[in-house]
């Protein structure tokens, strides 16, 4: 307690002297300032806040401004790195997407504290408090709804907090005697997943479960749940949560774990990110690795419509009678061309027991009505060796100068880079769905879905055949209880390239692309993901949405999200941040701001 209050005192004291008398009124209606408004901290007040975090404060440049001014080497180079996640998530104005149709564009905050300690961090949050800013959090900035992302802010940007430290036997802090040590991996803020998986698996033989995305925040993630390849035997990664440091919002740095603050700790597991306070560090339970991870990859494509829907109906099948199981996750997609596309992941089964099990299915469906449009390819391989880097065609390297050597992204998440989108929905299709009674109305909502938009169903994403344990761990996290009884996560979703400029030939001036690029393109792209949606929604009314990967548009999220467990997150609101300092879209307690965050609503 008393370091808490020593780092509390020190961060806010350089800032009171320099206060107006007006923000110190306490009968002032409440709304946040912008640099126009006189109310907005003076350059000696910003000096303070720089020297109270070891000059870590700047000003932040828009992402695009290489190419504003002219046709440039820093503009070719910046649109080549547009292309790599990584890149993104160095720089402080930049975001995993470029924007969302009538939702929000990239826009950078005024002022970033580049945070390296808990510290700065403290810092910054008691600054914008005292001073009523509009305050941004962002780690890797992977938000597809944008909220690592606001206009007019002070940004707390954690990037730079990424030591990952293995622990043999790991006690969380004021637990000994009380909670049973375990193998374990801390993680500062900053860290991404695949920082993780090269600690963790690649140099540590064992396994951490984490986010499918290599260029994943580690921290944004579990706040919000957290799914990756292997959770359906494994749980979410907020399941493995065993203790979080955090700044809340009076400025105290604290432990959060099952014995201290342990309604923070249950918020911060699943709660969603930027709501109850900034992540500085966490730590989570590692696993016994797999000896073997593996998959099956390819296309079958149904000459009919017909042949389509019996496809569909013969995969629901084999579904819930062979993969329903804690081995087999990712995903297959239902297309609009009549084709399925199988993207399956699976852990501790070898490569003759893959192609074994998918034989018989791809069999029955490669000749006749169907062909194989990209051929079956099934197997295992050493566990080990899933996430590195040599030898492995599946992953881009980060080829820029200084990078990590085992920094990489898998192949297959690159039309997400820079994407600017147009729509999103996703729904958590209940198990009950695959009852025989019930697989023909599922396979009459997938293939009338499919004649507007792909669908996506991402099996990792519902916990419905995981084991008991990962199942109840996951109940004692705040993510919408329903994701336990759920098989998968159906996600519909499409956009368009985000590059900002086009650059003639000759190298002439860039010309800025305007995003939507055909705005009644962009409009109907939109509309048929909500038909296709639509159809879903018939065979499984009410059904639950993942805040990660949702809709920016929904509005029942707080129940979508987390469900019956909403209550009990806006308590922990209240009691940690009762004058809703962290605001982020459809986050807990933004029910009671104005769209932007920036004010309070009678």
């Amino acid at each position: 307690m008393r370091r808490r209050q020593v780092l509390q005192a020190a961060a806010a004291l350089p800032l009171l002297p320099l206060l107006p008398a007006r923000l110190l009124a306490k009968d002032a209606a409440f709304s946040r300032v912008r640099p126009a408004d006189p109310d907005w901290p003076d350059e000696a007040a910003w000096q303070s806040l720089n020297r109270a975090v070891g000059g870590s404060l700047a000003r932040v440049t828009p992402l695009l401004a290489p190419c504003e001014d002219g046709a440039s080497a820093g503009c070719a180079a910046l649109l080549k790195d547009l292309n790599n996640p990584f890149f993104l998530g160095d720089q402080p104005g930049g975001t995993q997407v470029s924007g969302w149709l009538n939702a929000w564009e990239r826009a950078p905050s005024t002022y970033v504290v580049k945070a390296t300690s808990a510290a700065d961090v403290a810092a910054a949050v008691n600054f914008a408090r005292v001073y009523r800013l509009r305050l941004v959090v962002k780690g890797a900035g992977h938000s597809y709804l944008g909220t690592s992302n606001a206009p007019d802010s002070l940004l707390v940007w954690t990037r730079a907090m990424n030591a990952v430290t293995s622990h043999e036997a790991f006690t969380p802090q004021g637990c000994a005697g009380r909670v049973k040590s375990t193998p374990a991996v801390s993680l500062g803020a900053g860290a991404v997943w695949i920082d993780a998986y090269d600690a963790v698996t690649t140099r540590g033989g064992r396994y951490v479960q984490g986010g499918g995305c290599a260029d994943v925040g580690v921290a944004g993630l579990v706040l919000s749940g957290g799914f990756g390849s292997m959770s359906k035997g494994f749980g979410s990664a907020a399941a493995s949560l065993l203790e979080a440091e955090v700044v809340t919002a009076d400025g105290a740095v604290r432990i959060a774990n099952a014995c201290s603050e342990p309604e923070l700790f249950w918020a911060l597991k699943g709660g969603g990110g930027g709501s109850f306070g900034v992540i500085t560090r966490l730590t989570l339970r590692t696993h016994a690795l797999p000896e073997f991870f593996g998959g099956a990859f390819g296309v079958i494509k149904a000459r009919s419509d017909g042949a389509f829907r019996a496809l569909i109906a013969d995969f629901v099948a084999f579904y819930a009678a062979s993969l329903k199981n804690p081995h087999w996750g990712e995903q297959v997609a239902v297309r609009e061309d009549n084709s399925l596309k199988i993207s399956m992941v699976c852990q501790g089964l070898k490569s003759e027991e893959v192609q074994a099990l998918w034989k018989p299915f791809i069999d029955q469906h490669s000749s006749g009505d169907y062909e194989l449009s990209e051929p079956l390819r099934s197997g295992a391989h050493p566990a080990r060796g899933w996430w590195a880097l040599e030898g492995n065609p599946s992953m881009i390297r980060d080829q820029r100068a200084g990078a990590p050597g085992h920094h990489g992204w898998w192949q297959g998440d690159q039309d997400q880079v820079d994407a600017y989108l147009h729509g999103y929905e996703s729904l958590w299709l209940p198990e009950s769905l695959l009852a025989p009674a019930a697989q023909a109305r599922l396979t009459q909502a997938l293939f009338a879905a499919s004649r507007h938009k792909e669908v996506g169903l991402h099996f990792n994403k519902g916990l419905a055949g995981a084991p008991a344990e990962a199942i109840a761990a996951t109940l004692d996290t705040a993510t919408n209880p329903k994701v336990t009884q759920a098989f998968a996560l159906a996600i519909i979703a499409d956009g368009e390239a985000g590059t900002p400029f086009e650059i003639p030939a000759g190298g002439a001036r860039p010309v800025p692309v305007r995003h939507p690029k055909n705005p009644a393109e962009a409009e109907k792209d939109a509309r048929d993901i909500d038909l296709a949606a639509a159809e879903l929604f018939k065979a499984a009314p009410e059904a639950p949405s993942y805040v990660s990967e949702s809709n920016y548009f929904n509005t029942r999220w707080a129940q979508a999200y987390w469900g019956g467990n909403y209550a009990r997150l806006k308590a922990a609101k209240k009691k940690y941040d009762p004058e809703g300092l962290f605001f982020v879209h459809h986050g807990v307690g933004s029910e009671e701001w104005s769209a932007d965050g920036f004010t309070r609503l009678a």
